[in-house]
């Protein structure tokens, strides 16, 4: 059966947010979409870009993953491997031009962590292990202060900086930066808290996000 949850969900939609901005939805189902932002963020449930930036529909694309985590570029005939957030990435960019990359880390990250306690496989396959090794050199480049929740969050915050390195190494990304037609930019969200960080491009240091 499906979840009551969602049916009941979908009726509050309907009656709601659906009715109230039926026009703009008939425009995006007739016209299509046209976002100038890609989001790319954890698929922890805790951490729903969407609310986190008020965001209606349309507004922004939005890829999530596994520890928010951009692999590097890398050509298909190279690999026999599948890369959906990879094509998404290519999508958003080539198809859709938008005008922004966000990569939002967040606090908590259950992979993350997985890589900072080397925690057993969660089957025999172990895509999750497989999937969040890459961050294992980046955690392997930071010295620890004996902090744990120090040390996380720093990691949490390294991941977001190693995925915005591996955004440029796609050739589309970097050539549209380098033109001043495409922005990256690095974020952090504070589940418990509900504060947001900015990572300043310049230094990768994280710091509140000015209020108004």
């Amino acid at each position: 059966m499906f979840p009551k949850r969602l049916s009941d969900g979908y009726q509050a939609f309907l009656s709601g947010r659906f009715h109230n901005e039926r026009i703009r939805y008939e425009q995006l189902g007739e016209l299509g979409q046209s976002p100038e932002i890609l989001l790319i963020g954890c698929c922890d449930s805790r951490v729903s870009p969407e609310v986190i930036f008020d965001a209606g529909p349309g507004e922004m694309f939005v890829i999530r993953n596994v520890a928010n985590l951009v692999p590097p570029y890398e050509r298909e005939a190279e690999s026999s491997s599948y890369h959906g957030t990879s094509a998404a990435i290519e999508f958003a960019v080539n198809a859709l031009d938008v005008k922004h990359i966000v990569v939002l880390g967040h606090a908590s990250c259950g992979g993350v962590r997985a890589v900072f306690d080397d925690v057993e496989p969660l089957t025999k396959i172990d895509f999750v292990g497989k999937w969040v090794s890459q961050i294992v050199p980046v955690a392997d480049s930071l010295p620890r202060t004996g902090d744990r929740a120090i040390d996380v969050q720093r990691l949490e915050w390294a991941v977001v900086g190693h995925s915005l390195a591996n955004l440029m190494t796609f050739p589309s990304i970097r050539a549209r930066v380098e033109q001043g037609k495409l922005e990256l930019h690095g974020a952090y969200f504070g589940v418990a808290t509900g504060l947001l960080f900015l990572r300043d491009p310049a230094t990768g240091e994280f710091s509140p996000c000015p209020s108004r």
